[in-house]
């Protein structure tokens, strides 16, 4: 019987000695800042100590004095006074038998009235040999009322020495803090959240169509509960997950729902809250981020638009010196550095994997990638079904519908639509929203607002020519997609449009679907070429997409048989998503020259397919015009009592051959 190694316990988690403080978070008070405080004390009483005074009683020594002018100074405060001599004199009190030299002294009068005398006297002074000024200089005599003292005066003695050792403790602690809770602290700690758990709570039941992103994600949510489960056979659970996908498929919702379905601590955070603009900020904060959730672990640490911060390193503009740069290393290393770290899941979301950092998406690091695509019609109804839980629907409402028209549509877009749909019932004060109210916000989300433009006639009759000639076109055309609804109603940027409506949801394109989509693309050039023999700056739009698409399909799928099946580089790349500043040609000048060559036949080819089939059919280009114009708006099921039904039997271009393999390929809708 083979002997298995038995699972290890995984060893437990010292805990952590709490720091000791004073009582409000902050660091324990230093004692060589109390012998401060009570040298301040000491140095306050030892100014304000009083000056040794003979205390001398109302006597004829005293009066004495005053006779003899020896009063240099008295100050009087109600009934006492406070002198000093010019010349010492010996004072003899009634308690001792000894006469001592006194200079300064103080003395009580009987009354307030018994002083003005004495004062008058002093002010007066003593002539000398009967002169009638004195020899000397004057008293200096100071008489207040008598007042009692309160702590007025001793707050006003002692508050600027306690605003100024207020000050030295402040800027000592600011000194001593800077990095560890003051103002250079908050600036250096980790902006991220934690999910509270007791406010609104977002679950897996809650995200609809991504049955397999959250297959992969319940994984680390069940391994978070129950590690035990896994590591009985030795299983790891991945160091991080990335989703990656186009915007507003939900990323961030899975995010939250993580948060909702976990037991276990959840930051959030977001990648472009790491770089600032001083160097050195951003890898501090992915220090402290990753430091508070090691003291919380197990736990989940979701990093939002993390391109902004993983972008490749050493190309694009600043070189390798540069902030962003220092943080995306720290947060290698944090992730899988020196001291790994498996209690902690590092949750990544971006719609731009190609431009991330390679060492940032090895095994270690982001060990599982999770696609999380646009819904197909089947994720697109559940997410109907979840934004509209909690909306009024009328019985007209179809769903299911709705569904099938709204393909290439994501998460967020739907959760638009359903808004937009409610928002227009709230308008006309219906108690629910019904169909033309859906239909209405599906107009409004894909075409665009109405514009209140007064056109002229000739305008209009310009702009539903050009919309018939892009629907006749696309209704003729085999392989096309179904035109769903054609308005010469301003929306948007445009004076009117043309929405064609997939069948299906596609994830590939062949060869004749796409010359049918460019074929539609130039058929309202091409109507007005017929009808008015002149060209209008309407088919901007038009060319500018058709062109896009045709250097596609010359130089990246392969379909020029004088090019060849070769893909060539696309120049489009923006130096500040990552990449070169400026990449080199992989293909000659003559092989570009062959290339414009042959974007410019295949355009030329379709526009003359476009008129050439509007021409065969003018009379159903001049019908549905009229009606156009009339009712400024035609449905599909107005289109085939108008034309005909759609059959799909003209042929092709005899220089086009429709292909069996399928390239993978994004078309957007034309207008």
């Amino acid at each position: 019987m083979e002997n298995r190694p038995q699972p290890q316990e995984p060893p437990r988690k010292p805990t952590p000695v709490p720091r000791k403080t004073n009582g409000s978070g902050g660091s324990p008070t230093p004692p060589w800042l109390w012998l401060l405080l009570i040298g301040g004390f000491a140095i306050i009483f030892w100014q304000f100590k009083p000056k040794p005074e003979t205390p001398v009683v109302y006597s004829p020594w005293f009066l004495d004095q005053v006779d003899q002018d020896n009063i240099k100074s008295l100050a009087i405060l109600g009934t006492e006074a406070r002198g000093e001599l010019r010349d010492s004199q010996p004072y003899q009190s009634t308690s001792s038998t000894n006469s001592v030299p006194i200079k300064t002294f103080i003395t009580n009068f009987p009354t307030e009235q018994s002083i003005d005398p004495i004062v008058q006297k002093l002010r007066d002074g003593k002539p000398k040999d009967g002169g009638k000024k004195a020899t000397h200089d004057p008293v200096r005599i100071d008489v207040s009322p008598a007042n009692t003292p309160n702590g007025l005066v001793w707050l006003m003695l002692l508050l600027p020495t306690f605003l100024i050792l207020g000050f030295i403790y402040l800027m000592m602690r600011r000194a001593r803090d800077q990095f560890d809770g003051g103002i250079l602290g908050s600036f250096v700690k980790s902006p991220a959240k934690r999910h509270d758990k007791s406010k609104q709570r977002t679950t897996f039941e809650e995200v609809a169509g991504l049955e397999n992103a959250k297959a992969e994600l319940q994984e680390i949510v069940e391994f978070l509960k129950n590690p035990e489960k896994f590591q009985r056979l030795g299983g790891r659970i991945p160091k991080g997950v990335l989703l990656v996908g186009p915007p507003g498929t939900g990323k961030t919702l899975l995010g939250r729902a993580v948060a909702g379905e976990a037991g276990v601590p959840f930051y959030s955070i977001s990648g472009s809250e790491f770089i600032q603009m001083f160097v050195g900020v951003g890898a501090s904060r992915v220090r402290d981020m990753f430091k508070t959730a090691k003291e919380n672990s197990p736990c989940i640490l979701f990093i939002d638009e993390i391109d902004a911060v993983g972008r490749i390193r050493g190309a694009g503009l600043g070189g390798g010196h540069d902030e962003r740069e220092q943080t995306l290393n720290q947060i290698l290393t944090e992730m899988d550095g020196f001291s790994p770290s498996e209690s902690v899941i590092v949750l990544a979301a971006t719609n731009r994997p190609d431009v991330l950092d390679p060492a940032l998406l090895r095994p270690g690091r982001f060990d599982r990638h999770v696609t999380v695509d646009l819904p197909t019609k089947k994720g697109r109804l559940e997410i109907l079904k979840v934004h509209t839980r909690n909306v009024p629907l009328s019985a007209d409402v179809d769903l299911d519908k709705i569904a099938r028209n709204t393909v290439g549509m994501s998460g967020a877009d739907l959760a638009n639509l359903v808004n937009e749909a409610a928002l227009l019932a709230t308008r006309e004060d219906k108690t629910a929203v019904d169909n033309r109210d859906l239909d209405a916000a599906l107009d409004k989300v894909i075409l665009g607002a109405k514009r209140e433009e007064v056109i002229t006639d000739r305008d209009k009759r310009a702009t539903a020519y050009h919309e018939v000639g892009h629907a006749l076109v696309g209704w003729l055309t085999p392989r096309s997609d179904p035109v769903h609804k054609v308005t010469i109603i301003p929306r948007g940027r445009a004076l009117g449009v043309t929405q064609f409506m997939p069948e299906e949801d596609r994830v590939s394109h062949n060869e004749s679907q796409i010359k049918a989509k460019l074929y539609t693309l130039m058929g309202g050039r091409a109507a007005e070429r017929l009808v008015y023999d002149d060209l209008s700056t309407g088919a901007a739009q038009d060319l500018e997409q058709a062109t896009r698409l045709v250097r596609k399909m010359v130089m990246q799928w392969g379909m020029s048989e004088r090019v060849g099946p070769v893909s060539f580089r696309s120049m489009s790349e923006h130096p500040f998503l990552g990449r070169e500043m400026s990449e080199p040609r992989d293909h000659s000048e003559h092989m570009q020259q062959l290339i414009d060559e042959e974007v410019a036949r295949i355009l030329r080819e379709a526009d003359e397919h476009a008129y050439r089939l509007l021409e065969e059919h003018r009379d159903e280009l001049e019908r549905v015009t009229e009606a156009l114009i009339e009712r400024e708006v035609l449905t599909e099921p107005e289109l085939t009592q108008l034309i005909g039904k759609r059959t799909g039997t003209v042929p092709e271009p005899t220089n086009s051959h429709p292909r069996g393999d399928e390239v993978v390929a994004s078309l957007d809708q034309p207008h």
